[in-house]
């Protein structure tokens, strides 16, 4: 399928409204949790099986688009499940009770798995028709727009009103802006005849089990390895290095600040030492900031805190280029991408999924930073699974997507 520049740059443009506006719909959600866990007096246990039922209802919306994608096309999918993720949030927004709640938890979370799914594949096609790793600052945009939503939630708090009603407006407002943004994203490729299924299967079905094991597990490692920053580093650095409370959450800042930073920059990074040496890199950095965190109780008193930050900034920057890499591997394998990126996206979001409960056990068995070993071995695993599976799939003839984007 040919491609204009003007087709693949307003694609592109559309793809990072996307990515901003998942991530602005999720940070509105999670910045919203207080204020929704007062209004119906849920209690630790109950808005914890309410975040469960998200979970689950993603997973299993993530593994039905997949099929869809590759059928329908990822343009087609992005036009109702943008609209529609955006819109569900309404359900959990005005819930009267804990009931309702868990119901409409799991509409929401079926909405943003079709969403997650659709518009990665869609960042791969995309990629595909630049020929040169753009898909990294998608993902930094993605985290731009939950810190905008957490921001926008912080300043209508502070001005006295109400969390709920914003996410009613937000549930009926980004419906729309999705619907310009649609209009930019790729034309849907033409569907194969029958009779070329066998070709399609050489040229696009290339990701066979095996592979998808391996992207799979390195992108559920990689993804653990993230959970395990974000749900653990600021409660590490007040439980174990006893910061000051006030203190102890730029631990998890700056895991944040390095990611996102990282991401925004990783296509150049990747486009200079190829995929392959990117996630060897960054499985390495990432075990070598979890074993600095690991050895920061044990630096003299004036060290020991920064010992800690300096390993969540290098885990920050190891993990920030992991699921766009893998991302990238699976579109290189040429042809569809629906199944193959909807397993692999299914494998990562278990890993943040059963990560922080399972750290949790194991520090409530023995410590905290046992528990840590656990991210820190896994760092390392993202690497040498990784690594194996992209070279086949970077080395190999793919079915060429004709593009005159150079730049």
């Amino acid at each position: 399928m040919n491609i204009s520049i003007a087709e693949a740059r307003r694609a592109r443009i559309a793809v990072f409204g996307y990515f901003f506006l998942a991530g602005f719909v999720m940070g509105l959600w999670a910045s919203g949790l207080p204020s929704l866990n007062d209004r119906l007096d849920l209690g630790p246990a109950r808005l914890g099986t309410v975040l469960l039922l998200i979970s689950g209802g993603a997973l299993v919306s993530m593994l039905a688009t997949g099929p869809l994608v590759d059928r329908w096309s990822s343009r087609t999918v992005c036009w109702f499940s943008g609209p529609v993720s955006a819109l569900v949030l309404l359900g959990p927004a005005v819930a009267p009770g804990f009931l309702e709640l868990a119901i409409l938890a799991v509409v929401f979370g079926l909405g943003l798995g079709v969403t997650e799914v659709a518009m990665n594949a869609h960042s791969v096609e995309v990629e595909r028709a630049y020929g040169r790793p753009v898909i990294s600052a998608f993902h930094g945009t993605w985290s731009l727009g939950g810190a905008a939503g957490g921001a926008l939630t912080a300043l209508v708090l502070r001005a006295g009103l109400d969390a709920q009603m914003l996410l009613v407006v937000a549930a009926v407002v980004v419906p729309f802006l999705y619907v310009p943004l649609a209009r930019l994203l790729l034309p849907a490729a033409p569907q194969q005849p029958a009779g070329d299924a066998a070709t399609g299967r050489r040229a696009g079905a290339g990701l066979k089990w095996g592979l998808i094991a391996l992207l799979g597990l390195a992108a559920f490692a990689g993804h653990l390895a993230e959970g395990a920053a974000i749900d653990w580093a600021a409660l590490h650095a007040r439980w174990i290095l006893d910061t000051d409370p006030a203190a102890a959450p730029l631990a998890y800042t700056i895991f944040a600040v390095a990611m996102t930073t990282i991401r925004l920059l990783g296509d150049p990074i990747r486009a200079r030492l190829g995929s392959v040496r990117t996630i060897q890199l960054a499985g390495l950095l990432a075990t070598l900031g979890y074993v600095l965190v690991l050895a920061a109780p044990l630096a003299g008193e004036p060290l020991r805190v920064a010992c800690a930050w300096a390993g969540w900034a290098l885990a920050g920057v190891g993990l920030a280029t992991v699921v766009p890499v893998i991302f990238s591997a699976v579109g290189a394998s040429g042809g569809p991408v629906g199944r193959a990126l909807a397993m692999v996206t299914a494998f990562g979001y278990s890993g943040l999924l059963v990560g922080p409960a399972v750290l949790g056990y194991v520090a409530e068995a023995s410590s905290l930073p046992v528990a840590l070993i656990i991210p820190a071995v896994l760092s390392a695993v993202v690497a040498l699974t990784g690594a194996p599976a992209i070279r086949v799939l970077t080395t190999r003839p793919t079915a060429p997507v004709t593009s005159d984007v150079a730049a």
